[in-house]
């Protein structure tokens, strides 16, 4: 019989850098009878702000759970930190959008299933009926919100209350081929997760795909975002190359590219549930 492992405590916090933040924060711990299991920290050179992420064991910890935030909201605004508390035992609820294209959505649910990810996937919205058996094939629910330009505002209000009826934490588009108005982002900000391809050069406009092989491109590329206002410009959180030869066609080049797709959203969404980012302006600090 496995022994249940004790909880950790986990801060993610920014501010400007100074003399005596990380005895501070070590200290606030080692005060409180915490041992620190993970330390990262970075700071920005150019504006100089610092950055961090530390973990440690709520077993023995003499504060409370509930009173963490409220103890520590001493020491963060000696120093006028921007900081977030975050549990390793939460399960967190995530909703994904998919349409036309499954690799992305189909890939999600079998690490969901595997244990790859400590989430709960309760929902799956298409603008598509395509991906439903697949999605009722592992017992989730999935509802349909056909978008059309006269219908896009009522449909996405209808969508977030979906959203809020499941209490969602996180939104990841898999391949979901619409864009989101100004309105349904603000309600999820630095809590929707993008995904598309990134072609080296850059080929804008229709059949990106046919640009690259008529340009023989050597090298392709994926990346995933948090979702802002501005199309595919959100902070980056996870981006990765694979090599193209003039022997592949076409299809080839497609199928290296959902390949690398599904890797690098994978990465992306891991790193969002595990609490390993930080964002600031259109910039993330992670810390794998």
């Amino acid at each position: 019989m496995h022994e249940k492992k004790s909880a950790n405590a986990i801060l993610l916090l920014s501010c400007q850098d100074q003399k005596g933040l990380v005895y501070n924060i070590a200290n606030f711990i080692y005060r409180h009878n915490g041992n620190i299991v993970h330390a990262a920290q970075h700071t920005s050179m150019t504006r100089k702000i610092f950055f961090m992420r530390i973990e440690w064991e709520l077993d023995g910890f003499v504060i409370p759970r509930e009173e963490i935030g409220l103890v520590f909201k001493h020491v963060a605004s000696q120093f006028q930190m921007t900081w977030d508390l975050h549990f390793t035992d939460a399960v967190p609820r995530l909703a994904i959008f998919a349409s036309h294209h499954p690799h992305c959505l189909y890939d999600l649910l079998l690490r969901r299933q595997m244990g790859e990810f400590k989430a709960d996937i309760p929902l799956v919205i298409s603008n598509h009926p395509d991906v439903q058996p697949l999605v009722e094939k592992f017992g989730i629910k999935f509802l349909h919100f056909p978008i059309t330009s006269e219908n896009k505002g009522e449909q996405e209000e209808r969508e977030l209350k979906a959203l809020r009826d499941e209490k969602i934490d996180l939104v990841v588009l898999a391949r979901y081929m619409q864009v989101l108005t100004g309105g349904f982002i603000s309600e999820y900000p630095n809590r929707i997760i993008n995904i598309h391809h990134s072609f080296l050069p850059a080929f804008a406009g229709p059949r990106p795909y046919q640009q690259a092989y008529d340009r023989g491109v050597k090298i392709i590329g994926a990346t995933s975002h948090y979702v802002t206002e501005q199309l595919d410009d959100g902070p980056i959180i996870a981006q990765d190359v694979i090599k193209i030869t003039h022997r592949d066609s076409m299809d080839d080049i497609k199928l290296k590219s959902r390949d690398l797709e599904r890797v690098v959203l994978a990465k992306a969404v891991r790193l969002h549930l595990e609490n390993r980012i930080l964002t600031y302006g259109s910039k993330t600090v992670v810390f794998e």
